[in-house]
């Protein structure tokens, strides 16, 4: 969108995925990168083909214990990410049979782990940690979903008010992907230097954890997130 033919097409604001759900929400904007559990709370049209999934571990979110998954009883989360914190909820309690309430906390692992049995990190703050150099249970969460279910995990999707999402849209989007894994090298090179991160950890986070492009078998997962993410069970937050 940025450097590609689409430049100029659209009107760009750069905000974290639940903040462009809220913009899309209040009608400030138009289209947005959703967090995939905001579709339980949205009626909104998917530009389908694009997104932010994973067939297996996504690095980037990681839920660190000082105990196993099923004795967690306290969860420090950083919820920036409302999908990470549903999934982390949904992982929890269909898979190791938790009960546990859940705090919020800033991404700080040594301050989430001092008031919680265990810390959920995403994004970057996950990924500038280590987990083979830990002393703790780590549990890749996009690795757990797909061994529970067999199916990839969906983080978010662009989506749009439904007069928004026009074939012309959807064209212009799937493009705007092709452009970028075409010049991922240069997207590697622009954001290891801007975010500080070795390139090859950003190369193979772009390459081996995170998928882009959306297919029948990701929306099939995605589906499947939503249907247990709308489960009366929830963690208590406080």
């Amino acid at each position: 969108m940025l450097h590609g033919a689409q430049r100029g097409m659209f009107e760009l604001e750069f905000r974290i995925p639940a903040e462009c759900a809220d913009r899309v929400a209040s009608g400030a904007c138009d289209i947005g990168i959703i967090p995939s559990f905001e579709l339980t709370r949205q009626d909104l049209e998917i530009i389908r083909g694009t997104g932010i999934a994973s067939h297996g571990p996504v690095r980037s979110i990681l839920l660190i214990s000082s105990r196993p998954a099923g004795e967690i009883r306290t969860l420090a989360a950083d919820s920036s990410s409302r999908t990470s914190v549903q999934l982390a909820r949904v992982i929890l309690e269909r898979k190791y049979g938790a009960v546990y309430v859940s705090v919020p906390h800033a991404p700080d692992l040594d301050a989430m782990l001092r008031i919680a049995d265990a810390a959920l990190v995403i994004g970057d703050p996950a990924l500038r940690i280590d987990p083979a150099h830990l002393p703790y249970y780590v549990y890749d969460l996009g690795a757990e979903w797909t061994e529970m279910t067999s199916l990839p995990m969906v983080f978010a999707v662009w989506a749009g008010r439904r007069e928004t999402v026009t074939p012309l849209v959807v064209e212009a989007f799937a493009d705007s992907c092709r452009y970028g894994r075409a010049h991922l090298e240069q997207i590697v090179s622009a954001e290891s230097a801007r975010r500080g991160f070795p390139p090859e950890l950003v190369r193979q986070y772009l390459t081996r954890h995170i998928v882009h492009e959306l297919g029948a078998r990701e929306y099939e997962g995605m589906e499947l997130f939503l249907s247990y993410a709308r489960s009366p069970r929830a963690a208590t937050l406080i």
